[in-house]
């Protein structure tokens, strides 16, 4: 079980790359998004100021609308795919997933309950920040992954 709490986010820049993809692909996705938009943000010379992130739209289904990229200090050049965003302010419902992306559903669901346990109404929003580096923890089971969903 997820220890999940409500807590209060600052607006925050972005960088990064959206696109409505197969669920399918959505590792592949990733792995492009991060490594195109580090590079724009080299370019400029830009340093991340958090964890990368995962951006979803609406509730991911078969076709997911999803944006993958950086926190940044400030509004950056858009460049190719890579363009300026924002990471929404306010309450959030957040959790921390332990284990791999495939076991993240489970939290997902824990997560659902706490908004319909608390009557709080989910935003149609949700970020996910990658707090662990897959390639420098090859363990899935040690992967932590924050959970931020925005309560309207």
């Amino acid at each position: 079980m997820a220890d999940i709490e409500i807590t209060e986010h600052s607006e925050r820049h972005t960088a990064g790359v959206r696109a409505q993809i197969p669920m399918a692909g959505l590792t592949d996705f990733f792995s492009r998004a991060f490594v195109e938009t580090m590079g724009v943000l080299q370019a400029q010379g830009v340093s991340p100021t958090g964890a990368p992130f995962g951006k979803y739209y609406g509730r991911p289904d078969e076709m997911v609308d999803v944006e993958a990229g950086f926190p940044v200090a400030a509004t950056i050049t858009p460049a190719g795919a890579v363009t300026p965003g924002i990471l929404p302010g306010g309450s959030v419902v957040q959790a921390i997933h332990i284990g791999s992306y495939d076991t993240m559903e489970r939290t997902y669901a824990e997560i659902e309950r706490f908004f319909r346990d608390a009557k709080l109404t989910p935003s149609d929003v949700m970020w996910e920040n990658y707090l662990t580096d897959p390639a420098a923890e090859q363990d899935p089971a040690k992967w932590r992954t924050q959970i931020c969903w925005p309560a309207k």
